[in-house]
Parts: structure tokens; sequence; C-alpha cells
């Protein structure tokens, strides 16, 4: 694994009418990886493990899913798209959050992945995944299982929920019909992104860019802390000249490690907010939106599912080709949405729970990036 990365000055630092308005000072971290051991194409799924399975079903249907497999043990789900399964859901104990899988461009990047990591490649387990498949699975620097897999077949599309055809200004596409969005679930198309929190922020986003050769998108710091580096990062796959979403991984130093949400894309507003009146009616509890955000672009609708997952409806986000270097902005609430309700507390996490109060004090104490002055400043951010 090689450690070395590209300089700011190899990569091009124009941010006029960009993604953002300001770009990295002299030294600071550029964001990719010179030499990666590979470059991953994609998400493939996310693994969970829930007590109930019928439970989770119920609310994977409200949510939008289709089933891809069932049986006593495991749950998998999918969108409509091509592809891989979008989440695997087994059999546990306890609601907990295991790790993501990542879809390797190619067979032979396994073998090179291995190698590099001393890891083996193995048949990949789970009925529903598409046309068998090799894997290797790894262990990133903040403790998440990580799966790189290599699958056969692909699952087959399935029918699509057609955008609405909107009429703009003297743009008349639609004439002696009127507009009716179906109160139904929002139909996903496919996994987008997974958001993850850390105590070793630093450490698990350079793994991250040399192991998987992402690349890193924009970069969040704290206000008055730049000269210490980010502390959040929206990280993209790197596809070359092929536009790839904003990010498919977002990562943020804080007081727990663990899984904060996962986005899946639907086909339009409509899609978003017809589908968030279908959960509204069932009883589900919004978590935050409807808005648009400011990294990413994206529009979203965030909900808990019945083990407290937050998910997210999303559409039309931004796509970059890896020509495109890192934004810096600073870290805030207020930062989070062009237009939409203000964050919750919720959505924050803000709220001085008993294990939020534990999790920071044993940050404090161990070995990490977290220090009082980091905290305070997550703390203030969450608040500006």
């Amino acid at each position: 694994m090689s450690g070395t990365r590209v300089h700011a000055a190899d990569v091009r630092t124009a941010h006029q009418d960009l993604h953002s308005e300001q770009g990295a000072l002299r030294g600071e971290h550029p964001g990719r990886s010179r030499n990666p051991v590979i470059k991953v194409a994609d998400l493939a799924w996310l693994e969970f493990e829930k007590p109930d399975l019928h439970r989770a079903e119920v609310f994977a249907r409200d949510f939008g899913f289709q089933i891809a497999a069932r049986t006593e043990r495991e749950l998998w789900l999918r969108g409509t798209f091509a592809g891989s399964p979008c989440v695997v859901i087994r059999r546990g104990r306890t609601s907990r959050f295991i790790g993501p899988a990542f879809r390797a461009a190619e067979r032979a990047d396994l073998d090179r992945l291995g190698r590099a990591t001393g890891s083996d490649v193995r048949e990949a387990d789970g009925a529903a995944v598409p046309g068998g498949g090799k894997v290797v699975d790894l262990l990133d620097p903040s403790g998440f299982p990580v799966r790189v897999v290599h699958c056969g077949e692909p699952l087959s599309a399935l029918p699509e929920q057609r955008p609405l055809p909107l009429n703009f200004g003297t743009g008349h596409r639609r004439t002696n019909a009127a507009q009716r969005p179906p109160r139904e679930p929002s139909r996903i198309q496919r996994l987008g992104h997974v958001v993850l929190e850390t105590r070793v922020f630093g450490r698990a986003l350079d793994w991250y860019l040399d192991t998987l050769g992402m690349i890193v998108s924009d970069f969040l710091f704290l206000d008055g802390q730049r000269d210490r580096g980010p502390t959040m990062a929206f990280v993209r796959c790197d596809l070359g000249s092929v536009p790839a979403d904003h990010h498919t991984l977002a990562m943020h130093l804080g007081p727990s490690t663990g899984y904060v949400h996962s986005a899946y894309q639907v086909t339009d507003l409509d899609s978003i907010a017809a589908g968030g009146e279908y959960l509204k009616e069932r009883g589900y509890k919004r978590s935050w939106g409807i808005g648009r955000h400011i990294q990413g672009s994206q529009l979203f609708d965030y909900w808990r599912d019945p083990d407290h997952f937050m998910l997210e409806h999303f559409a039309d986000g931004d796509l970059f080709s890896r020509d495109l270097e890192p934004g810096w902005a600073p870290m805030s609430t207020s930062g989070l949405a062009q237009w939409g309700p203000p964050a919750t507390r919720d959505f924050l996490g803000a709220s001085p729970t008993p294990r939020r109060v534990r999790d920071a004090v044993q940050a404090l104490r161990g070995d990490n990036e977290m220090d009082p002055a980091r905290l305070l400043g997550l703390l203030r951010a969450a608040n500006s």
C-alpha cells in the first residue's frame, strides 16, 4: 500500500465558477493518493444485523425498496436499476450496522488488493449475490469491516417510477392533462452513499484513498482550526473522465464510531415528497427535510426506520469527473442546505444522551484524534 500522495500543485486549482469558492491552501491535504492499490467503481451494498426481519421488510417496502431475496436469516433489498442489491440485513441479536461493500471494477483488482493487504480472495457468501462472485474482507482504521466484491451476473432492471413532465415558463411539455403524483412509496433506484462517524478521521480517510483509490470532492474544517486539517470529507469514486456521484462515502470526526446515515436515489422531487407523505401516514418519523444540500446539491429527505437507523431519499445530485479538485469550506449546520427547514437535533445527533456523553468522555481519554478543542469546535459547528 502506498502512502505517497499528489501535491496540490499537481491538481487543477482554479475554483472560480466551480463547486466551491475555496480550494486548498499550500501544503493542505490534496484529497487523493498518487498510487492507490486499486480504484473501486462504486458502493455495492451495505450490511446490517437486525433481530426482526419481518419488521425490517415492512419498512423496506414502505421506504421504496424491492426484495431481491428472502431467507429465514437474510433479507436482500434492491432498487430498480440493474446491478447488485443495495442492502443485506442478517438476523442478529441486536440492531447494528456491520459495514460497507464496494464493487471492484475488475476481477484482477481483488488479487492485487489481496496481495497488498495480505488478505485472502474468497467466494462471496449470501444467496442473493448476483451470479456468485469473489470478495476480499478488510478492516478500516475505524474498525469497520469493509468488503470489496466482484460479482457475476447483475440483477436485471425493474420498472421505473417515471418523472413527471413539468412546465417551465414558455416551455410547455404538458397540456390538457392534470398533474397527480400517486401517493405511493418512493421507488428506490440505487444505493448512493453512506456516511460514517469516526474518532480517527485522518487515518481512516487516508486508508480509503490509498487502498480503494477514492478521491475527495469537498473538505470541511472547524472554524478557527483549518490549520489542524479537515474534520469531514465527501469522497467519490475515481472513474477518470466518467462523472461519478459527488460522494459515495462521507466521513466526519466525532466522539463516536458508527453509522450516521445511508442515501438512496429516487426519480425526482415529486417522488421524494409523495413518498414522504406515504411514510408519514404510516407513522414513520421524519428526521429532516425536504431540502437541497450544498455539498453535493442533492434534494433530500431523511427518515428513521423502526430500529432508529437514518435513511435518506435523494435526487438530482452532483456528478464530478476526476478533473475537479476538492473544495474547502467551514463546517456548520447552516452550511448543510441551500434551502429547507433548519437541520433538526435528531439529524445532527446533538441531543446530550447518556450514550453520547459516555462516548465523548471515552474519546477524550483514548488514543485518537479527539481532544477538547476538537470537541468544542464540533459543538460550535452544530449550533452555527
